[in-house]
C-alpha cells in the first residue's frame, strides 16, 4: 500500500497563503545582474579623458626613445678641458707659491741694548728668523742677537712678543729663540734635507732686508760645501750653501727655501770684495741639517 507524502505544517501554510504582500521584495540573484559597463556612450567625458591619458603616455614614451644618449667622456675630452683651463686661467708662479707657504713662519727679530747712559733700551740690530716648531721655537743667526739685553720678535700676523735665547751654535752662527707669546694659528716651517740639492736648483730667500719685509728674492743655488770667512777674519763657516738670490743686512737668520716652500738653509752671510754690506751676487746659508741639530732635532 503506497504511503502518502508527508509535509510540514509551515510548508503547507506557505504554499496555501502565497507571498506576504507586506514582505520586501527579494533581491534578484547576483548572477542574474547585467554586466556593469565602465565606458558607455552615456558618459563620453570619461571616455575622452582615458584616451587623452593614453595619448600623453604615448608621447612621453616616444620622446624618451628618440632622445639621444649622452656621449661617453673620452681622454681627449679631458685633455682639451685641462688645456682650455691652462690657457684661460692665470696660475701663480712657483716663487709665489713658495712664498705663500713659508711666509706665516718668518719673523722679524730685533735686538735691543742699553743706551750709553744705561737708562733705556735702544735698537741695535734687526734680522730675520723662522719658526721651526709651532710652540714658538725660532732659528736665527747668532750675530743678530749676540749681546742683546732684550729681544723682540714680530710674527707674520703682526703679533709682537719678547723672546729669549735657549741655545747657541757658534760654529754655524746660529741661535735658538723661544717666543713668550705666539699666534693662535702658529704654523711652523717644513724642513727638507739638502742631500739632493744641486747647483742650478731654484731657491727663495725670505726675510727683512734693512728691516723691510717680509721680502722675497729668488735665485738659484750656485754651489755647495762652501767656506766663508767673516769680514773681521775671526771665524770660518764651513759646509755652506752658496746662492745668488738677493740678500742684504736684515736677511740674516731668514730661511732659504725650495720652490716647494721647504727650508733647506738659514741665510747667514753675504760676500762683497769691497767689504761693504751690500749684495753683489754671492750669499751663503747654513744647511738646515746643522740648524736642526742646534735645536736637538734629528738630522734628516
Amino acid at each position: 500500500m503506497r504511503r502518502p507524502a508527508l509535509y510540514s505544517s509551515s510548508s503547507k501554510l506557505s504554499r496555501a497563503s502565497g507571498p506576504d504582500p507586506a514582505a520586501p521584495a527579494a533581491a534578484p540573484p547576483i548572477d542574474s545582474l547585467p554586466a556593469t559597463r565602465f565606458f558607455s556612450a552615456s558618459n563620453p567625458r570619461l571616455l575622452w579623458s582615458a584616451l587623452l591619458l593614453l595619448a600623453v603616455l604615448l608621447l612621453i614614451s616616444l620622446s624618451l626613445s628618440l632622445r639621444p644618449m649622452p656621449r661617453k667622456l673620452t681622454q681627449d675630452d679631458i685633455n682639451a678641458a685641462v688645456l682650455k683651463t691652462l690657457e684661460t686661467t692665470q696660475l701663480p708662479s712657483a716663487v709665489a707659491r713658495a712664498y705663500d707657504k713659508i711666509r706665516p713662519s718668518v719673523v722679524r727679530v730685533t735686538a735691543y741694548g742699553k743706551s750709553k747712559d744705561g737708562k733705556e733700551d735702544v735698537e741695535y740690530g734687526v734680522g730675520s728668523g723662522v719658526v721651526i716648531v709651532d710652540k714658538g721655537i725660532i732659528l736665527t743667526n747668532l750675530h743678530v742677537v749676540q749681546g742683546a739685553q732684550s729681544i723682540k720678535v714680530v710674527f707674520s700676523d703682526g703679533l709682537e712678543s719678547t723672546a729669549h735665547v735657549t741655545g747657541l751654535q757658534p760654529e754655524n752662527d746660529l741661535a735658538v729663540l723661544q717666543a713668550h707669546k705666539i699666534p693662535d694659528d702658529m704654523i711652523a716651517a717644513t724642513m727638507r734635507s739638502t742631500g739632493d740639492l744641486a747647483p742650478g736648483d731654484h731657491v727663495l730667500a725670505v726675510g727683512y732686508p734693512f728691516g723691510i719685509g717680509p721680502s722675497a728674492s729668488a735665485g738659484v743655488i750656485s754651489g755647495l760645501k762652501r767656506t766663508f770667512r767673516s769680514p773681521e777674519g775671526k771665524q770660518d763657516l764651513r759646509n755652506l750653501i752658496q746662492f745668488d738670490a738677493a740678500a742684504n743686512p736684515g736677511n740674516s737668520g731668514g730661511p732659504l727655501v725650495t720652490m716647494d716652500g721647504e727650508v733647506v738653509g738659514i741665510v747667514t752671510a753675504i760676500l762683497n770684495p769691497n767689504q761693504q754690506r751690500s749684495f753683489v751676487g754671492i750669499a751663503f746659508a747654513v744647511p738646515i741639517e746643522n740648524a736642526a741639530s742646534a735645536v736637538g732635532l734629528t738630522p734628516f
